[in-house]
């Protein structure tokens, strides 16, 4: 089910549309959901808290203070991050105002400013409001910030009137929200091939070749794809994080060659690789069985180049897209042009060491998508956040 195990926060604002919104709490309970409700002092007037908590089973939110005596306050940032899925139904043509405005006056408004999963609103207002410039300026304000509507339906309204303005029913918007988690999770069914971290190149037992690579990006990978849906074989080198998503099966190497072996042999049972990992191009011809003491003399270690995993894919590759990382420090984006070509990806995710707060050791990145014929350049953001990027770009590239 879409909905099963889903944290779902609705927001009840002031209209007489209000009713409905029990029967939408219903629905997601139904499905599997964990509900809370938040509801604005109007919103109380046209249905009673009681029966929405009852229905949610969980307390209703109405003030920032409860009103049990102790003076405790509820938090509306701990709200904002505890849901997966807010939806505000109703949404009055007041509310709208406010949170196209910032105005966080009431408890429902300060959690949906500090909300951080996706938001919808459905309106609910008479025609003439709902067809006001000023109702169409906080809709577009509320669509620029990347908030969902959904739109109301033509009928009898509580006026008397006949339009459009009237609240999309329980069962549509249910129905909508669905659609809209199913589409998110448009990798059901692929099983995607990652690497991640650096590799360990021994020159003795206690030293080795590497490099400060995290697996930050290549993990934040893994999992939006896991929760898009798709299943995921993940190559890592040391690293310190973990995975938990059973969609995940992560196995883990040291030396490049371990690495190479992975995911020659896992590749086929893929639909796409993303090489992420930082891969040592040379690894010592010899190593030597005992640690090496250190003297005045200078030691000299031939190296040798390691085998190229992705360039081996690129070869190898039937139906499956191969998406490669490049990490540069000059002439980035011809060096990523070079790589698209000679290793026969279908696009480079390029990084540049020039860039503040991007590359080993950040929580953050700033990449460009560059494919045959196009690049793409976007903002630094957070690694999950380019991790969703990536995987958007990868569904397209399905579709």
């Amino acid at each position: 089910m879409a909905f099963k195990k889903k944290k779902i926060l609705i927001g009840i604002t002031g209209s007489i549309a209000a009713y409905k919104a029990a029967y939408l709490v219903r629905l997601f309970v139904i499905a599997g959901a964990e509900v809370k409700v938040i509801m604005t002092k109007s919103a109380a007037d046209f249905i009673g808290p009681l029966t929405i908590s009852t229905l949610s089973k969980n307390p209703v939110y109405i003030d920032f203070i409860k009103k049990d005596g102790t003076g405790q306050w509820n938090n509306h940032v701990e709200l904002g991050l505890w849901a997966d899925l807010m939806i505000i139904a109703p949404a009055s043509a007041n509310s709208m105002a406010k949170m196209a405005a910032g105005i966080s006056d009431n408890l429902l408004i300060a959690t949906y400013l500090s909300a951080r999963c996706p938001v919808y609103f459905a309106p609910a207002m008479d025609k003439d409001m709902y067809q006001h410039p000023a109702t169409g300026l906080s809709i577009k304000k509320l669509l620029s910030y990347n908030n969902r509507i959904i739109k109301p339906g033509t009928g009898e309204l509580a006026s008397g009137l006949f339009g459009e303005g009237r609240m999309a029913e329980p069962d549509d918007i249910f129905d909508f929200l669905k659609n809209e988690l199913l589409q998110q999770k448009k990798l059901i069914g692929k099983t995607i091939l990652i690497s991640a971290g650096p590799t360990y190149e021994k020159i003795d037992p206690v030293r080795f070749i590497g490099n400060h690579s995290s697996g930050k990006m290549g993990f934040a990978i893994a999992n939006q794809i896991a929760n898009s849906g798709g299943k995921v074989i993940l190559v890592a080198g040391p690293v310190s994080l973990k995975i938990s998503d059973p969609n995940i099966k992560l196995i883990s190497v040291e030396s490049a060659e371990e690495m190479y072996r992975a995911c020659i042999e896992n590749f086929d049972y893929c639909d796409a690789a993303i090489m992420a990992a930082a891969v040592a191009d040379y690894r010592p011809i010899k190593t030597s069985k005992k640690k090496i003491k250190k003297s005045d003399e200078v030691l000299h270690i031939e190296l040798e180049p390691t085998k190229d995993i992705l360039a081996d894919l690129g070869k190898k590759k039937t139906k499956q897209i191969v998406i490669g990382f490049a990490l540069e420090t000059n002439n980035e984006l011809e060096n990523a042009q070079k790589k698209l070509k000679t290793k026969n990806a279908d696009m480079i995710v390029l990084n540049s060491l020039n860039v503040k707060g991007a590359g080993f050791n950040t929580d953050t990145n700033k990449v460009w998508f560059v494919e045959p014929g196009k690049v793409r350049e976007l903002e630094l953001m957070p690694k999950s956040d380019v991790a969703d990027e990536i995987v958007e770009k990868l569904g397209k590239m399905f579709s």
